[in-house]
């Protein structure tokens, strides 16, 4: 025991002239992948090195990148008239998350290119019920009707 004690105590004081630096640890999965998924204007140009660095490294990577972006573009663009091909290219790739992503938009397939196309939303009234679902699982057991109903028309 002393002696792992002297050697870790020999390795955070001394330095060592020969040494070899460092090497650079590998990005972590989440930081990759928080890489990949961001606007490439926000990255900074280390990151952006060191993207490519991982994207070389692994081709399954660099087109599971493409598609992301591709994707992004039609989030962005609104061209929801695109998507069929963009599922094709997300199978032609054979990525198991990007296969079942893919079937997923298929599932429901007009539904996916109307959100996409048309510039209509639903977001207010899926607040408005996400905020009253909120209120009666608090009140769950709590309170009668008459107390969810003020807390629901107060806020």
């Amino acid at each position: 025991m002393p002696y792992t004690s002297l050697r870790d105590w020999d390795r955070s004081h001394l330095e060592w002239p020969d040494a070899p630096a460092p090497a650079a640890a590998a990005p972590s999965v989440r930081t990759v992948v928080g890489w990949i998924t961001r606007h490439p204007d926000t990255l900074t140009e280390e990151e952006i090195t060191r993207l490519k660095t991982v994207l070389d490294a692994c081709p399954e990577l660099g087109l599971t990148h493409e598609l992301v972006r591709d994707f992004a573009q039609l989030l962005v663009r609104r061209t929801g008239a695109d998507l069929p091909n963009w599922i094709s290219a997300a199978r032609a790739a054979q990525l198991p998350g990007m296969t079942g992503f893919a079937h997923g938009l298929t599932t429901d397939l007009e539904a996916v290119t109307a959100g996409l196309t048309v510039h209509w939303s639903s977001g207010g009234t899926e607040g408005a019920v996400n905020r009253v679902k909120k209120i009666k699982r608090q009140l769950y057991g709590r309170a009668g009707f008459e107390l969810l109903r003020k807390m629901i028309l107060l806020q």
